[in-house]
C-alpha cells in the first residue's frame, strides 16, 4: 500500500494511524472534529516519545514517522489516492453506512475498505454497498500503536486479492494478523477474552476471591505464559488426556450466565463504570490511572520487543 487514510482519530484510529506511520507509510488521519485531530497528534507524539525515552526508538526515528502522518478534516482530500481506507468510528452501523456510501462515490473501485469494528457481522457492514467485493475488516485491538494481532474477516463477496493485500499490508506494519475461516460475533479473540471475563465475574461474584486475587491469578498464572503458549498449544504440551479430564470435570460447574452478575448491573445504575467515573471493581484516583496507563503501555512496548528479538 503507497498510503492509507484512517478515519476516526479517537483511540483506536490514532493508534492504528502511529502504527502505520511507524511503518514509513504515508497515512492521514481523518475526522471532522479538527479538535480531536489536534489531540490526536499529541497523543501520537506522546507515545513516540514514551518510546524514545524506553530507547525502543531514535529521536531521528521518532521525527520521521512525523513526516509520514498527515491529518485531515477534508474528507476527499483525505482519500485522495488512497489503496486501504480503515474506519475506525463509532459502532453505530447508520453512521457506518453513511460513512461507506460517502466513501464509495469519491474513491476507484480498486480501493480496499476495512472496517475496524468489534460488534457487525460482514454481511450487516456491506449492506446497500455498491462493491461490496472491496471491503473487509481489520479489528485492531487497543493500543492498537502496540499490540500485535489484528482480525482479519472476510465477507462472502470479498475477493481474493483483498484478503491478499490486507493480511500483506498488516505483517507489512509489523501486526500479527489471523484470518478467520468464519464470520462470527465477537471474532476470535473477544469470544475468548468474554468467556474468561465471564468467569472473573462468577468467581468474584460467588466470593471465591477478591478481585485483586482473580486479577493475579490470570496475571501471574496462565496469562503470563499466554504470550509464548496460547490456549491449544498449552493443551498439547499437557497432555491432550490430561485436558479431556479437565474439560470433563470442570465445564459442568462453570458459569453459563448469558447476563452480567447483579453487582455488575448494580455499579452501573449506580454510574460507577470503572476508570471512566474512577469507581468501579476497584476505586482509582486520576493520578492513578494515568499511572496504570503509562505502565500498561511500557510493559507492551517491551513485551513486544522481547517476543520480536525470539
Amino acid at each position: 500500500m503507497k498510503k492509507v487514510t484512517v478515519i476516526g482519530s479517537g483511540v483506536m484510529g490514532h493508534g492504528i494511524a502511529q502504527r502505520v506511520a511507524q511503518a514509513k507509510v504515508p497515512v492521514v488521519l481523518f475526522d471532522i472534529n479538527e479538535e480531536s485531530l489536534v489531540k490526536a497528534k499529541s497523543f501520537i507524539e506522546s507515545n513516540l516519545t514514551m518510546q524514545v525515552n524506553e530507547q525502543l526508538l531514535s529521536e531521528q526515528e521518532k521525527e520521521e514517522t512525523l513526516t509520514f502522518l498527515e491529518l485531515s478534516s477534508h474528507l476527499e482530500t483525505a482519500i485522495q489516492e488512497s489503496e486501504l481506507i480503515i474506519e475506525a468510528i463509532s459502532e453505530k452501523l447508520e453512521l457506518k453506512h453513511g460513512l461507506y456510501r460517502s466513501l464509495e462515490a469519491l474513491v476507484s473501485q480498486e480501493t480496499v475498505i476495512a472496517s475496524n469494528t468489534s460488534t457487525f457481522s460482514m454481511k450487516d457492514l456491506t449492506e446497500g454497498a455498491t462493491n461490496p467485493e472491496r471491503f473487509v475488516v481489520t479489528h485492531f485491538f487497543n493500543p492498537a500503536q502496540f499490540v500485535p494481532l489484528v482480525e482479519v474477516v472476510r465477507g462472502d463477496q470479498t475477493t481474493e486479492h483483498v484478503v491478499n493485500e490486507t493480511m500483506t499490508f498488516m505483517k507489512q506494519i509489523g501486526k500479527s494478523p489471523i484470518l478467520l475461516n468464519k464470520d462470527i460475533p465477537g471474532f476470535v479473540a473477544n469470544r475468548l477474552q468474554a468467556a474468561l471475563v465471564r468467569e472473573a465475574f462468577y468467581l468474584l461474584e460467588e466470593g471465591v476471591a477478591d478481585a485483586r486475587s482473580i486479577d493475579l491469578a490470570v496475571t501471574d498464572g496462565p496469562g503470563f505464559r499466554w504470550g509464548f503458549a496460547g490456549p491449544l498449544e498449552t493443551a498439547d504440551f499437557g497432555g491432550l488426556d490430561i485436558w479431556k479430564s479437565v474439560v470433563e470435570n470442570l465445564a459442568p460447574t462453570l458459569s453459563e450466565n448469558t447476563k452480567v452478575p447483579d453487582f455488575i448491573q448494580t455499579a452501573i445504575d449506580e454510574g460507577n463504570l470503572g476508570t471512566k467515573t474512577t469507581e468501579g471493581i476497584y476505586s482509582y484516583s486520576s493520578d492513578i490511572i494515568q499511572d496504570r496507563l503509562v505502565e500498561r503501555d511500557q510493559y507492551l512496548m517491551h513485551l513486544g520487543k522481547l517476543k520480536r528479538s525470539t
